[in-house]
C-alpha cells in the first residue's frame, strides 16, 4: 500500500502530481511518469516538507530520497504552482542547479527556495497581472542528472504560424542551458505529418530519425495534456528521448490561412510581386503601391486604349496580384478602343508565337518611346527633387512621393511590355532548339559536354561587360529597405581558406558564341534564317529586360530620402518616437495634427517581423488551365530532362551547367558579407542589389521567379547555373548544406552528410 504521508513524494506518486503544492512543473512530470514517459527519476520537496524536515535530520533526508531516485548528480530545479501556466510560464525566472553532488542537495533546495522572493520574480508577477503569481505555493524538483547525446526544446504546434501540424525542435549537443538561455539558437527542425526537415543549422545534432523520434514523443506528450506544449527533452545515449519539462505554450497566434483575397487565381511572383520578397511595410502598401497601380493602368489605357485592371491584395502581410481571367479578357477588349484587340495581340499574344511580327508592330515602338521619353522624364524628376527633399515641406514631400510613385508605375508598363516579351521569345526559341537542334547537336558533342549545352547558352554573355552596380539598385521595392548606394562595406569578403571561384571556362561569351557556329553549321535555307532571327530578338530583348531592370528604382533613393524626411517631421510633432516609425503607418497618419501613433506603429511591426518568417505560397486560388499550363510549359520547354532524381529540389531551369557547393541562405542585404567565394547562393528572391554576389558564387536558387527573371538573366551573363522558382528552397536548404545543383535539369540535389565540406561557416 502506498504511504499517502511520505515526506519527499517521488515522480510518478500521487502526492508528486498535486499542482497545488508540488507545482507545476513537478506535477506535470509526475503525471507524465506515472502514464509511462521517460522521465528521469526525482523527488519533490513541497514548502511543508521542508518544515517538518528541519526538525528530522534534513540531510539525511535528503540523501534517502535521492538513493530511491537513484545515482547522482542531480538537477535541482524550481516547481511553483504558478510557473508553466498557459497564461504565465515564468520561464527563467527561478534558479537552477545542475550536477549537484548528494551532500550538495541540502544547499541547493534552499537556494532553489529562496529564489522565489528574487526581483526579477517579482516584477514578473507584475507584469502579468495581480494575483497571478503572488502568494502561490513553491515547491523544488530534484531528478537524476540526464548525460545526453542531444538536448533541446520542441513545440508542438509552430509558435510563429500557430499551425497545429507542425511540431518544432531547436537542438544542440550536450545539455540544452545554452539553448534555453538563448546563448545558442540551436539546429532547427520542421516535422510534419512524419517528415522531418531541418531549416537551420549545419552541426547535424539530429538525423532525421531522432527529429521525427523526438517530435512523435512531444506530440503524444501533447495528447495526454490535451493542448500544445512547450517541451525541454534530452536524447540518451542509448536514442531514447526523455522529458525533462512540459508545459502549456503562451501566446500561441491563431494557424495562418493561405486564403486568396478574393475569387479567382492570386500570385505572389507576379508584376511588382517579383520586386517583394518580403511582406510589405504598411505605408508602401497603403501608398505608395496604390499610386504605381493607378498609373500603371494608365499607361496601359494610353498606349492600347484598353483598361485591364488587376487586383491585389495582402495576404498576411505577403503581397499578391490577381492576374485577369483569360475567360474575361473578350469583354475587355471588345470594350474597348477599336485598336485594343490588334495591340493587344501583337503585345502580348503574338510575341510567343511570331516575336519578329510583335517587334515590327508594336513592341520596338514602346522600347523607342521608353528610351526617348518615359526613361528621360523620369531621370529629371528624380534629379530635379532630389536636393530640394531637406527644404520642402510635408505637403511638397508627399506630392513628391506621389509622382515618384507615379512615374514608377508608368515605367513598369514599358518594362512589362517590352523587357516583358523576353520569356515569351525565349519560349519561342526553345521549341525551335527542341525541334530542329536538341538531338543533332547532343549526337555532335565532345563527351561530357551535352549537360553544359543547352538553348540558354545561347543567351549567356551578352553584355559587353558584366552586370555593374548602381546606387539606386535595390534589394526590395519596398522602400523600408536600403538601396546599394547606402548599404556600408563591400558585399563579398574573400577569406583566408575560401579561395575564389574560379571563372567558367570557356567563359559564358565564349560558349554562346561556340554554340551559336555549331547552330549555323547545322541550317540551311529557311530554317537557319528562322534561327537568326529567333535568336537576334530573344538576346535582345533579354538584354532589354535586364537594362530597364536597372533603372526601374531610379527614384528609391529620393524616395528614401522623401520617408526620412516625412518621418522627421512627424517625429518633431510627437507623432511618432523615431522617424523610421513612418514606414509602419498608414496614409491617413501622415498630417502635423494626427494623433500619437505609437501603439499603432508598433502593433504594425510587431505583426510585420513575426510575417517576415512566414513561408508564403506562390500562388492562391486556382489558376486558369491557360496561365497555368504556360507556366509549366515554360519551364518544361528549357528543362534537359523530364527524368527528375526522387528528393531533388525542383524549380524552373534558369541557367545552364552544373555546380557543387556548400548552400549559403541569404536573407537580405544586412548578411551579403557573410557570403563567401565558391558558394551556392539561396534566396527568395534576386534584384539588381544582389548582383555583386552573382561574381562569387558557384550557383544561385530561388523561391521565386522565372526563366525572365533577375536571377535567371545574371546567372547567364556570368556562366554560373541557375534553378529559380522553386517555391520553398529557403525553407529547405539550409547554410552549409552541400547540394549540386543542375541548371538544366532545373533541380537542386541533396548530398548526403558524409559529403560535407570541411571549413568553418561564419
Amino acid at each position: 500500500m502506498v504511504n499517502e504521508d511520505i515526506l519527499f513524494p517521488p515522480l510518478g506518486h500521487p502526492a508528486a502530481s498535486a499542482r497545488e503544492t508540488a507545482g507545476s512543473k513537478a506535477a506535470a512530470l509526475s503525471a507524465l511518469s506515472a502514464a509511462g514517459f521517460r522521465v528521469p527519476a526525482g523527488f519533490v520537496v513541497t514548502e511543508a516538507a521542508l518544515a517538518a524536515a528541519e526538525a528530522r535530520h534534513l540531510d539525511a533526508e535528503f540523501q534517502a530520497a535521492a538513493a530511491a531516485a537513484g545515482p547522482g548528480p542531480y538537477a535541482v530545479r524550481s516547481s511553483a504552482a504558478a510557473e508553466d501556466l498557459s497564461g504565465a510560464s515564468f520561464a527563467g525566472m527561478y534558479e537552477s542547479y545542475l550536477n549537484v553532488a548528494p551532500d550538495g542537495l541540502a544547499a541547493a533546495v534552499d537556494h532553489c527556495f529562496a529564489s522565489a522572493g528574487a526581483g526579477r520574480v517579482r516584477a514578473y508577477e507584475a507584469s502579468i497581472g495581480p494575483g497571478t503569481g503572488e502568494g502561490a505555493a513553491m515547491a523544488v524538483l530534484v531528478q537524476q542528472m540526464v548525460d545526453p547525446v542531444a538536448a533541446g526544446v520542441a513545440f508542438t504546434a509552430n509558435p510563429l504560424t500557430g499551425e497545429r501540424t507542425e511540431t518544432v525542435i531547436s537542438a544542440v549537443q550536450g545539455l540544452a542551458e545554452a539553448l534555453v538561455s538563448g546563448v545558442e539558437t540551436g539546429e532547427e527542425w520542421v516535422v510534419r505529418e512524419g517528415r522531418s526537415v531541418r531549416v537551420r543549422g549545419a552541426s547535424r545534432v539530429l538525423s532525421a530519425e531522432s527529429a521525427t523520434a523526438v517530435a512523435t514523443c512531444a506530440r503524444q506528450v501533447a495528447g495526454h495534456f490535451g493542448c500544445p506544449q512547450d517541451i525541454e527533452w534530452a536524447l540518451d545515449p542509448t536514442g531514447k528521448v526523455q522529458i525533462l519539462q512540459a508545459r502549456p505554450m503562451t501566446a500561441l497566434p491563431e494557424p495562418v490561412r493561405w486564403e486568396p483575397p478574393g475569387k479567382g487565381a492570386w500570385l505572389r511572383n507576379f508584376r511588382l510581386g517579383e520586386w517583394l520578397p518580403e511582406p510589405v511595410t504598411p505605408l508602401f502598401m497603403d501608398w505608395v503601391i496604390p499610386r504605381m497601380d493607378a498609373a500603371y493602368n494608365e499607361a496601359v489605357f494610353a498606349s492600347a486604349g484598353i483598361s485591364v485592371e488587376m487586383g491585389h491584395g495582402q495576404v498576411n502581410g505577403w503581397y499578391y496580384v490577381s492576374p485577369p481571367n483569360p475567360k474575361a479578357l473578350p469583354h475587355l477588349l471588345f470594350g474597348g478602343e477599336p485598336r485594343s484587340v490588334p495591340y493587344f495581340f501583337n503585345s502580348v499574344v503574338r510575341p510567343m508565337v511570331d516575336p519578329a511580327g510583335a517587334d515590327r508592330t508594336v513592341l520596338r515602338a514602346l522600347e523607342h518611346e521608353w528610351r526617348t521619353e518615359c526613361l528621360p522624364s523620369y531621370r529629371t524628376l528624380v534629379d530635379t527633387s532630389l536636393d530640394a527633399a531637406g527644404t520642402a515641406t510635408l505637403p511638397e514631400l508627399i506630392e513628391t512621393v506621389e509622382q515618384v510613385a507615379r512615374k514608377a508605375g508608368e515605367y513598369l508598363w514599358f518594362f512589362a511590355a517590352t523587357g516583358g516579351a523576353a520569356w515569351k521569345m525565349e519560349l519561342v526559341l526553345a521549341r525551335f532548339w527542341r525541334r530542329h537542334l536538341a538531338v543533332a547537336l547532343a549526337g555532335h558533342a565532345t563527351p561530357g559536354a551535352q549537360e553544359a549545352i543547352g538553348y540558354q547558352t545561347l543567351l549567356g554573355g551578352l553584355a559587353p561587360a558584366l552586370p555593374a552596380g548602381v546606387p539606386h539598385a535595390v534589394y526590395s521595392i519596398d522602400w523600408y529597405h536600403r538601396t546599394a548606394g547606402e548599404q556600408p562595406g563591400e558585399p563579398v569578403q574573400a577569406r583566408e581558406g575560401n579561395p575564389p571561384r574560379h571563372a567558367p571556362t570557356p567563359s559564358a561569351a565564349e560558349r554562346r558564341r561556340a554554340a551559336e557556329a555549331s547552330c549555323r553549321a547545322l541550317l540551311k535555307g529557311g530554317r537557319l534564317k528562322r534561327f537568326e532571327s529567333l535568336l537576334g530578338l530573344a538576346q535582345h530583348y533579354a538584354l532589354l529586360r535586364e537594362e530597364q531592370a536597372k533603372d526601374f528604382t531610379l527614384g528609391w533613393p529620393l524616395l528614401r530620402r522623401c520617408a526620412a524626411e516625412i518621418g522627421a517631421r512627424l517625429h518633431d510633432q510627437g507623432i511618432i518616437q523615431a522617424p523610421g516609425d513612418v514606414y509602419f503607418l498608414t496614409f491617413d497618419a501622415l498630417r502635423l495634427n494626427a494623433p500619437p501613433q505609437h501603439k499603432n506603429v508598433d502593433r504594425r511591426r510587431t505583426e510585420w517581423q513575426r510575417q517576415r518568417k512566414l513561408a508564403a505560397p506562390l500562388s492562391l486560388g486556382k489558376l486558369p488551365p491557360l496561365l497555368g499550363n504556360m507556366f509549366d510549359r515554360i519551364a518544361n520547354s528549357a528543362r534537359s530532362t523530364g527524368n527528375l532524381p526522387a528528393g531533388a529540389l525542383v524549380g524552373h531551369p534558369a541557367s545552364p551547367g552544373r555546380a557543387q557547393g556548400r548552400v549559403r541562405v541569404v536573407d537580405g542585404p544586412e548578411e551579403f558579407s557573410r557570403f563567401l567565394p565558391g558558394e551556392i547562393l539561396v534566396a527568395k528572391a534576386t534584384a539588381p542589389a544582389w548582383t555583386p554576389l552573382f561574381a562569387a558564387a558557384a550557383a544561385v536558387v530561388t523561391d521565386g521567379g522565372n526563366l525572365a527573371a533577375h536571377a535567371s538573366l545574371v546567372a547567364r551573363e556570368y556562366g554560373i547555373p541557375a534553378v529559380v522558382g522553386t517555391g520553398n528552397a529557403t525553407q529547405i536548404l539550409h547554410t552549409g548544406q552541400l547540394v549540386t545543383v543542375d541548371g538544366n535539369a532545373g533541380i537542386v540535389e541533396l548530398q548526403s552528410p558524409a559529403m560535407s565540406l570541411p571549413g568553418p561557416l561564419v
